[in-house]
């Protein structure tokens, strides 16, 4: 299985389970993606949300190339980019606190998703960033959009994204990305970020990202993931991508 779903003591656990492939996003994983999302619309019992990743050299590296490389098109890729950024949208306005566990890299639309999470707990070993520039295309599940509303400073934020550039752990705390940085087990260091929460009815916390949702509606935020992800489609069927991603994989093998 691409993907776990546990629930223990009020946290669900979602564990991205392709280490061979560096827990890339493929077709079953955008499917536990939703089975996660509809649990927690269902079961009161969920308190918190994780994403985490087996393993311990990668979170999640994005997209998995190697099966979506066969989108060609400006329409094709759109077809597949704006599915990811509605599950990625639906993620980001759950009424629970959604917390990315960041025990290895995040690169490209791994970066992404933990972007769209409320928190991120990042391991000291990690390294994380916006790569897609490397591709010749922009974030495409509309990470972007979500950095310029997580509260970094502008230029930092526009930094991350155009420099196409992994950064460490250091760096990401330095910039405001990190929520905390952790040392040793991850789960022992998301039982102490989350200890004080649990003692907060969650009542409370479901009014707090109501009000956050709100902002986000009044700023027509979906809307501009929609039309981040058109410009990436537009980008993905250029010869510059096309060429890179040959690269990449030609690497890979």
């Amino acid at each position: 299985m691409s993907y776990t779903i546990d629930e223990q003591d009020g946290v669900l656990l979602f564990t991205l389970n392709r280490p061979e492939r560096r827990n890339a996003v493929n077709d079953e994983v955008m499917e536990g993606f939703k089975k996660v999302i509809d649990y927690v619309h269902t079961h009161s019992s969920v308190r918190f949300l994780v994403i985490t990743g087996t393993g311990e050299k990668a979170f999640c590296s994005g997209g998995d190339l190697a099966e979506f490389h066969s989108l060609v098109t400006e329409q094709q890729a759109f077809s597949m980019l704006s599915k990811m950024a509605e599950i990625l949208y639906d993620w980001a306005t759950l009424p629970v606190p959604t917390i990315a566990l960041i025990n290895g890299a995040a690169v490209g639309g791994g970066c992404e998703i933990a972007t769209a999470c409320d928190f991120r707990i990042v391991s000291r070993e990690a390294k994380c960033g916006f790569i897609q520039g490397t591709l010749a295309i922009t974030s495409g599940w509309g990470g972007a959009t979500y950095l310029f509303e997580r509260g970094l400073r502008h230029d930092r934020a526009m930094k991350m994204l155009v420099d196409a550039q992994t950064y460490d752990s250091g760096q990401l705390d330095e910039v405001g990305w990190a929520t905390k940085v952790y040392d040793g087990d991850k789960f022992e260091a998301l039982n102490q970020f989350i200890e004080f929460m649990r003692n907060i009815n969650p009542g409370v916390h479901k009014a707090y990202k109501e009000i956050e949702i709100r902002k986000w509606a009044e700023k027509n935020l979906k809307q501009r993931v929609m039309e981040e992800v058109a410009q990436c489609a537009k980008l993905w069927e250029g010869d510059a991508h096309a060429q890179a991603v040959q690269r990449f994989l030609s690497k890979s093998k």
